[in-house]
């Protein structure tokens, strides 16, 4: 075949007899035409993945005391490690099945196998909620601040995502979150205990948002639920719109295998399982599971220890006039003000790690502090003490002292 031929296949037969007509050699023609005809369209994506908003997480440099991210800060359960040292290069080869753990996480939990589905973590969870209750044109309902990774799961399925704004005190707004729900409401997240405030909800206001939207799903998020001990888990058996997320990636101290569940009614999560991946949890998490739900002893004496640390973290900011919100997770915020930027940096330079959640909304000028092991918290507590001292800050600067109203857009990070 010719160069012209190769040039012009693909070429509609009207420009192919314009520029036989127009004089000179075919190729050149072509290749003068060619060069001005206009870009190529560029492959898109649907609108919704152009519109839905990037979560960036800080993870480059993080060999520091990890007071950032809410992990475990020490390790999984023996048992876990155990498991892992059994673990054969030829089961590296299998397609992992999550069924038989299934039931022995769901018996854990007084549930049936299918009542319940394992994920990759929670935000796969997040992510499939989305895709099975989510049309373009529904509403999903939200109470800001709250962890980042809804409104990127909602986003990608509609734009009708509904926020109802705490105040500053960062209690949940009840009748106004009531109030936001309409007949368009498909899909309804509450954290409790909430990232990154550590704020909870009661059992009784949960199971009125359930009736008041029986049209929707309530998926109650109850990541933090090993450092609370209130739950909904009883309930999904009996209410018909009620599904709860759990982790093992904090108090299980398994975040790096990511693994966690959804439980509801056998309807719902029958929908759920519908648009998951089989294979979705990788096989060594699905190996140790078993072994983690089964001691409690572990997780006993791993969720006291963060009890009286978060304890000790809230008394020692109260004495430095720190202002901090009651905290039921593993992690107590901070209202630093306009130093918190310096405070982070500062901290970083001492080797440990905070969050800056100003960009959640109302949270301008908050810090978050992760709860370690006793001597962690030592050693956090007193690269804080030097740290405040370093930018010269004083309880005069926090945001209420200032009389500030923390922002109420986010500025994506």
């Amino acid at each position: 075949m010719s160069v012209a031929s190769k040039l012009a296949k693909g070429i509609p037969q009207s420009l192919l007899e314009e520029l036989r007509s127009s004089g000179g050699t075919l190729e050149h023609e072509i290749l003068h035409k060619l060069s001005h005809l206009p870009a190529m369209a560029e492959v898109q994506p649907r609108k919704r993945v152009l519109e839905m908003p990037e979560y960036h997480p800080p993870l480059a440099g993080r060999n520091a005391l990890r007071l950032d991210f809410n992990e475990n800060t020490i390790a999984p359960s023996p048992r876990v490690l155990a498991k892992m040292r059994e673990i054969t290069a030829e089961t590296l080869t299998i397609y992992p099945e999550r069924q038989a753990v299934e039931e022995i996480v769901a018996q854990a939990h007084g549930l049936t196998a299918e009542q319940v589905l394992l994920t990759n973590g929670v935000d796969e969870a997040i992510h499939l909620m989305a895709c099975a209750f989510l049309d373009e044109g529904d509403e999903a309902l939200i109470c800001t601040p709250t962890f980042f990774m809804y409104d990127v799961s909602v986003a990608m399925m509609t734009s009708g995502l509904v926020k109802v704004q705490c105040d500053d005190s960062f209690e949940f707004p009840f009748e106004r979150f009531l109030d936001a729900i309409t007949p368009r409401t498909k899909l309804i997240i509450v954290a409790s205990p909430n990232n990154p405030t550590g704020s909870t909800i009661s059992r009784e206001h949960l199971l009125a948002i359930a009736e008041a939207a029986p049209q929707a799903v309530l998926m109650v998020d109850e990541a933090y639920y090993h450092f609370h001990g209130d739950s909904v888990m009883s309930d999904v058996g009996s209410i018909a719109n009620i599904i709860v997320a759990r982790t093992f990636s904090k108090a299980y101290g398994l975040a790096n295998l990511r693994a966690g569940m959804l439980c509801g009614p056998k309807r719902l999560i029958d929908f759920v399982r519908k648009v998951s991946s089989p294979y979705n949890v990788n096989g060594v998490a699905l190996a140790v599971l078993p072994e983690a739900v089964a001691d409690q002893e572990y997780l006993n004496s791993y969720t006291t220890l963060i009890h009286q640390g978060r304890e000790r973290v809230q008394e020692t900011c109260k004495q430095w006039g720190i202002r901090t919100w009651p905290s039921a997770a593993n992690f107590v915020l901070m209202d630093i003000g306009a130093k918190h930027k310096l405070l982070v940096d500062a901290m970083r330079r001492r080797g440990v790690l905070l969050r800056d959640r100003s960009a959640d909304p109302g949270c301008d000028g908050y810090v978050r502090i992760t709860i370690g092991s006793e001597q962690q918290v030592t050693a956090g507590l007193d690269a804080l003490r030097a740290s405040l001292d370093e930018i010269q800050w004083t309880p005069a600067e926090s945001v209420l002292a200032q009389g500030r109203t923390a922002k109420g857009e986010r500025d994506y990070e």
